[in-house]
């Protein structure tokens, strides 16, 4: 079984002291984000979990507990985003500076192939044009070299429960030329730090930039690590073109404190601010009990 912590919200930035505990009680529940009657109890004892896949913008609070992890035999590896967005689109991340530092750390801690780059989601407007995402990525790629093997990047899409004030401040959606000619020069910068660049469920075909469309849950990748195959089919309950394996996602939705306009994980600033009072660290759920 594969562990995704989580898709819904950034466990390692927020409630890392929630998951030891999780870990040192050996199971979670979570709801299901469509009957929150429906429960589900989850193992997370190290025999019955073959890797767990942490999904963030800032690791730092969750790395200084890791040593728990390694000394319980768990494999894991990280999905770590780091984008060129200030205040306006990404209102409460740390500094950038901060964040790539810590990123550096980690590698540094588990090995380069386990902390892969999303350079993700793409906005392109007056202010975050094509070129200022060239310089920014050959400024990140170039001290990332050597911490990171992977970068995984997707454009933007904008959902219809996005607000209309958050619709403004990202702008349109990027037309397919650009993605191209954006994706053409992040890989050939990539490929000068010896990053391999991916895509995540992007409609449009890339290959002729040299993309292919990638995994974040990346079966492949999880069996190098646990040196062994893994009985593990493909996702059926993620988008058509996510290549991604199948897991147990033990987040919940609209419990994100980073305030990022893109977001299709959290409803409301009143929400998350709700939900985050009820959080409690001894529950089994991340949200309520």
């Amino acid at each position: 079984m594969i562990i995704s912590a989580s898709r819904r919200t950034d466990i390692p930035a927020f409630y890392s002291d929630w998951f030891i505990e999780r870990i040192k009680q050996g199971y979670a529940c979570i709801k299901n984000p469509m009957n929150a009657k429906q429960i589900k109890t989850v193992s997370l004892k190290p025999q019955y979990v073959d890797c767990i896949v942490f999904w963030t913008k800032n690791a730092a609070p969750l790395m200084s507990k890791l040593k728990i992890l390694d000394e319980l035999g768990y494999i894991y590896y990280f999905l770590w985003t780091i984008t060129p967005y200030g205040k306006d689109i990404e209102k409460n991340l740390p500094d950038k500076e901060g964040i790539i530092s810590n990123f550096i750390k980690l590698s540094e801690m588990i090995d380069s192939n386990r902390v892969i780059l999303r350079y993700d989601p793409i906005i392109t407007n007056d202010k975050y044009t094509e070129d200022f995402h060239v310089n920014y990525f050959k400024n990140l790629t170039s001290e990332l070299s050597g911490y990171t093997n992977k970068c995984i990047i997707s454009f933007v899409d904008i959902y219809n429960k996005l607000s209309k004030q958050a619709k403004e401040i990202i702008g349109s959606q990027v037309d397919n030329s650009d993605m191209f000619d954006i994706a053409n020069k992040l890989n050939k910068i990539a490929q000068e730090n010896n990053i391999t660049v991916q895509t995540c469920c992007e409609e449009i075909d890339l290959s002729r930039a040299g993309l292919s469309n990638g995994a974040c849950i990346d079966i492949e990748l999880i069996e190098n690590l646990c040196r062994r195959k893994l009985n593990i089919s493909k996702a059926k309950s993620q988008r058509q073109l996510c290549n991604c394996a199948e897991s147990v996602d033990i987040g919940a939705y609209n419990c994100c404190a980073h305030g990022c306009v893109y977001c299709y994980a959290n409803s409301s600033e009143r929400t998350v601010n709700e939900n985050i009072k009820n959080h409690d660290i001894n529950s089994p759920f991340l949200i309520g009990r």
